[in-house]
């Protein structure tokens, strides 16, 4: 089969290569996927400056069908679609984070796409506390997007702290501040948006999705829009989804004291950043990571419910060997998410 595979150490070193198809062991199941999502971790995966272990096939936001259920396996009903939680491919499942469900800061752990094989292919074999079966209501395409949605609910439904009538910057919109995004105007938080103007399209979308102001901080005034929409006090919440250091000054500088800071984005360096306001300001500062697997239950709920329109967040549709645009479209963010499919014979773009 065809896949998408980082071969080697170093910038780079991907190709879309033939590949054995992997084999159901008798305590897995095997899916055929049907799209596959282009996350961030990938960009970082490609550019060598997130830890993977080559030679390995990227993608981890997928969903797709039964076509294999291995000989000890119970209990599953092959039928319907799936969405796949690929972080806990490796785990230990014996030190206390892997017992109370908060699975990401094992040791041992490895996720699909970077740590084991992922979905930029036809067919992955994964065990079956791994799936977590679409309601009826929920398309594949939609499933595809449990995982990043994933990410967004726990960093604002778990982790973020607010209360009606607060305002709050989030700064960054990318998918998953995009998502973010889309949580807090579904809660009927004021959210002011800032980008730079490189994220034109992706701050356009930011106001169909119902930002309340959105700022290009290489052209607008942030701190005056922050001291417009605040009466001069402050943001109380600040999510921070770019990984840019930029970003995190504008918002230790924007939120009110006693204010909450929440770190989502991702730097792959170390930073030098004006600490004193943390003190200054007595701000909660926070960070989010992942999820668990209770927040992929409440996803699944937020989806099955209808409430949250996710599937407009997919702004490129492409065969899987058209990799290498996505990959562009991507870090050139010229998309929003981007899914990529093993059986596509050609591509099915919608405007961004």
């Amino acid at each position: 089969m065809e896949a998408l595979v980082k071969f080697d150490k170093g910038p780079g070193n991907v190709v879309l290569m033939d590949v054995p198809e992997p084999r159901c062991g008798n305590t897995q199941v095997m899916l055929e996927v049907h799209c596959c999502g282009i996350c961030g971790t990938d960009l970082h995966v490609y550019n060598d400056t997130f830890r993977n272990f080559p030679p390995v096939i990227l993608g981890h936001e997928f969903a797709g069908t039964i076509v294999e259920v291995g000989a000890h396996v119970q209990g599953i009903d092959p039928n319907g679609s799936f969405a796949v939680l690929g972080a806990t491919a490796v785990t230990c499942g014996l030190c206390q984070y892997c017992h109370n469900g908060q699975f990401m800061f094992c040791e041992k752990r490895r996720g699909m796409g970077h740590g084991v094989n992922g979905a930029f292919a036809r067919y992955v074999a994964v065990r079956p506390d791994q799936l977590f079966k679409l309601p009826a209501k929920v398309t594949m395409q939609e499933g595809a997007l449990v995982e990043p949605l994933a990410a967004a609910v726990h960093a604002v439904c778990d982790i973020a702290r607010f209360k009606l009538g607060d305002v709050v910057l989030l700064s960054g919109p990318g998918p998953i501040g995009l998502l973010c995004l889309k949580l807090l105007a579904a809660q009927g938080l004021k959210t002011i948006v800032a980008g730079t103007a490189d994220d034109n399209v992706r701050l356009d979308n930011a106001q169909r999705y119902g930002a309340a102001r959105i700022v290009k901080i290489d052209q607008d005034d942030l701190e005056a829009v922050i001291a417009e929409e605040t009466g001069g006090k402050g943001v109380d919440l600040a999510i921070e989804c770019a990984g840019a250091a930029g970003s995190v000054r504008n918002c230790l500088q924007a939120l009110r004291p006693l204010g909450h800071y929440v770190q989502v984005g991702h730097f792959g360096k170390d930073l030098s950043m004006p600490w004193d306001l943390v003190a200054f300001k007595q701000l909660t500062i926070s960070g989010s990571v992942g999820y668990t697997r209770d927040t992929w239950h409440q996803t699944l709920r937020i989806l099955e419910q209808g409430q949250l329109d996710v599937h407009e967040v997919v702004t490129h549709e492409l065969p899987l060997a058209d990799w290498r645009l996505g990959f562009d479209l991507s870090e050139q963010k010229k998309a929003v998410k981007v899914l990529l499919y093993p059986n596509l014979p050609k591509p099915m773009n919608r405007d961004a």
